[in-house]
């Protein structure tokens, strides 16, 4: 009989197995339903992956969608790596895009070198403060980080729709639920002639080699570490659970919010009731397929924004409805979660011993 057997250690390319089996098993999966669905899948997936990334347009976009993935995707691993689950990246976002936005229409017509960096930073103060909700009840209360960050991203969702439909709506704008767009001094430099590709992706990358640093080479990353595999002997060496807690929390609560306002500012250009496609919730996926790993998430954060495109792709040349996006990355997180146990454990034949 198949059984499985734990590992004696725990190697790095165990990890790497477990995530090439998930994108094996996803990409056979797919495959299986196009086939359901009568199409050619190996023609299907050319003209969803391959064929949008063929043009200057579709790199820029595919650029566009990963910027925010990744960012988060590096906050995330860093928190997850501590044991604090911060779910409610996506709140984070809204806030950060909510408060970045109100900064860039308060400054509306000013021009300067100044505007922009005001803007990001009212965007990372915003998802600061809305992620050090879930840390001081957390730390004061011992509530669940999981179930107060989850449920504060749909108090941010509502009052972004309650900000857009009153105070920051735009006066000329015949009643509709959206503010005045961005003006030039407030808008993040495009990378490309086309599509939205904008430098909010050189500030990912600088971001992941960041938080690279601060896992291998910092003290920081070390002490969330520990805290995060054996609490007690993270206690016992003198490292504070409330202060990781802190500390995960306010760094991912910063690059969400960051993200949100990057949004904004670079894809966007004005607040309306939807900023984000889920960007936050997708991020989980793109921090566990990185396996945890900052500079990681950058081919991590690519992949999954590529599912983005492929989904809209689906939609428009193969006549597929638009949630073929959530489906694939429904399969990717299911394989990968799935695919995790041979990362601790070995498949053997026989009965146990």
């Amino acid at each position: 009989m198949l059984r499985f057997e734990p590992r004696a250690e725990v190697k790095w390319h165990h990890e790497w197995l477990a995530v090439a089996v998930a994108l094996g098993l996803t990409a056979a999966t797919v495959s299986a339903i196009f086939v359901l669905l009568g199409l050619d899948p190996a023609s299907s997936l050319h003209r969803i992956v391959i064929r949008p990334l063929s043009s200057e347009y579709g790199i820029s976009e595919w650029i566009a969608k990963a910027t925010p993935l990744i960012i988060i995707g590096v906050a995330l691993s860093l928190g997850f790596r501590a044991g604090v689950w911060n779910i409610g990246a996506e709140g984070q976002l809204v806030v950060g895009g909510l408060t970045g936005g109100a900064v860039a229409l308060a400054l509306y017509g000013i021009s300067g070198w100044f505007v922009l960096p005001l803007v990001l930073l009212g965007g990372v103060l915003g998802g600061m403060v809305w992620a050090s909700i879930p840390a001081l009840f957390k730390v004061r209360f011992n509530a669940s980080e999981i179930l107060v960050s989850l449920m504060l991203t749909y108090v941010a969702i509502l009052l972004l729709s309650v900000m857009v439909h009153g105070p920051l709506r735009d006066p000329d704008g015949f009643n509709f639920p959206e503010s005045r767009l961005l003006h030039d001094a407030a808008r993040l430099p495009r990378l490309f002639d086309a599509g939205r590709g904008h430098v909010g992706f050189i500030f990912a990358l600088v971001f992941a080699v960041l938080g690279t640093w601060i896992v291998k080479r910092w003290h920081l990353g070390f002490s969330m570490k520990v805290s995060g595999l054996a609490p007690k002997a993270a206690e016992f060496a003198g490292y504070s659970r409330a202060h990781t807690v802190w500390i995960a929390l306010l760094i991912g609560g910063a690059l969400s919010g960051l993200a949100g306002v990057i949004e904004v500012t670079g894809n966007i250009g004005q607040l309306v009731p939807n900023i984000s496609p889920s960007y936050g919730f997708t991020a989980i996926i793109v921090a566990f397929l990185a396996r945890l790993h900052p500079l990681a998430v950058v081919p991590a954060g690519l992949l999954v924004a590529l599912s983005y495109i492929a989904g809209e792709a689906a939609q428009l040349s193969l006549g597929i409805p638009g949630a073929m996006t959530q489906v694939f990355q429904g399969l990717l997180l299911f394989f990968l979660l799935g695919a995790a146990i041979l990362v601790n454990y070995r498949l053997r034949w026989g009965g146990p011993h």
